[in-house]
This record gives C-alpha cells, structure tokens and sequence, in this order.
C-alpha cells in the first residue's frame, strides 16, 4: 500500500511539475511570440519607410533624367550656333586662307560641322584648298552627318 501511495505521489508530483513546465515554457513562448510581433511591426515600418525612400530616389533620379536632357539640348544648340559663327566668318575669308586654316585643324569633326554650316558653293571652293588627306576625314564626316539627318527625319 505505501508504495501504491508513493508511487501515486511521485505521479502527482511529476504531473505537477510537467504542468508546471509546461506553464513556464509557454510563458516563454508567449514572450517570445510578443518579442517577433514587436520585431515584425518595426520591420514593416522599416519597409514603409525604404518604400517611400525609394520612390523619392525615383523621383529625383526622372528629375536629374530631365535637367541632364534639357542641359544636353542647351550645349548642342549652343554648339550649333557656335558652329554656325564660325561658319559665316569662314565663309567671309577668301576660299585660299580659309583652307589653309582648315588644314591646320587638330579635329577634323569640327572642321567638318564648320564646312557644313557653308554655302555648299563656298565649302566646295574652300575644300579645293585644304590638304587632301584632310578632305577625305572631313568628306567622311559630312557624308555620315548627312546620312544621319536624313534618316531622322
């Protein structure tokens, strides 16, 4: 009989402390559920937050897409001009002078848009003038130039 009643009261106790274990660890597990809610909730805000930085980032990157275009249109526009300039001055020199000074140009692209911006009549009588090896860069610039303008249109 006494180890019926021991054996019971060993059962009880192990019941015992199993349940009481058993509290303890989902005590734990409650706080550890509490613990990732609470980490969930910031890093949803974070997301929020990156969110709304990466669509001013986008934002600014479109505006900086615009101001660079515009800027390149503004420099290409003042480098026709330019090049037109130049062309009238050009073509106020004598044909002989003018392809002397075509000759003696580093780049023959710029040659080649001054030439360009020139009664057709006047580069020709110019291009007579400049050294010959010049003449087939340039010639192969306007050529590419033209060919380049026509199909945009």
């Amino acid at each position: 009989m006494k180890s019926i009643i021991l054996s019971i009261f060993i059962i009880s106790n192990f019941l015992f402390f199993f349940a009481e274990a058993q509290q303890v660890e989902k005590k734990e597990i409650q706080k550890e559920i509490k613990r990732l809610e609470r980490l969930k909730q910031e890093v949803s805000k974070l997301i929020q937050e990156n969110k709304k930085l990466l669509a001013e980032i986008k934002k600014n990157r479109e505006e900086l897409a615009k101001e660079r275009k515009a800027f390149e249109d503004f420099k290409k526009q003042a480098e026709e001009e330019r090049y037109k300039k130049l062309a009238k001055v050009f073509e106020k020199m004598e044909s002989e002078l003018a392809g002397e000074k075509i000759s003696k140009m580093d780049d023959p692209k710029k040659a080649a848009f001054i030439l360009y911006n020139i009664k057709a009549r006047k580069a020709g009588d110019i291009l007579n003038y400049v050294d010959p090896s010049m003449v087939s860069k340039i010639v192969k610039i306007l050529t590419d130039l033209k060919s380049y303008k026509s199909a945009k249109k």
